[in-house]
């Protein structure tokens, strides 16, 4: 039904609190990319309006930090846009102070705790090659 398919891959010792949110930061990154993928807003019996969802499903997977880089270098190879959180950013409380940190590492030496990308699905699926489905 798609050509592309959505990924989000987490580093696979976070906490649940850190996965739910590293998840939540990252697809505000794809869907601000590509706004495209909101769908219409929905509508309960009751007549309650809804905030649109995306139309297209996301893929949830987990990956160890070695993983977690070679997915990182991957995306970057192939020049796919991609949403990134690094470990720094947990301790930071606003957007300046994220991109403040961040700005701080390059790829060889961030630690990516979560990686999201939208492409055409078989450049997802190399990208995310060795990430496994989260559980």
């Amino acid at each position: 039904m798609f050509d592309t398919k959505i990924a989000v891959v987490l580093r696979n010792n976070l906490a649940g609190w850190q996965k739910l949110n590293v998840t939540a930061f990252l697809m505000t990154g794809i869907a601000g990319r590509h706004p495209e993928i909101i769908g219409e807003a929905y509508r309960d019996r009751a007549g309650n309006l809804y905030n649109p969802l995306s139309i297209q499903p996301i893929i949830v997977l987990s990956a160890d930090e070695a993983t977690m880089s070679a997915v990182h270098r991957r995306a970057l190879d192939r020049d796919i846009a991609s949403s990134l959180f690094i470990e720094e950013m947990f301790a930071t409380g606003y957007d300046a102070a994220n991109r403040a940190v961040f700005a701080e590492f390059a790829p060889e030496d961030a630690k990516v705790v979560g990686i999201a990308l939208r492409a055409e699905k078989k450049i997802v699926d190399k990208i995310t090659k060795g990430a496994t489905m989260q559980h």
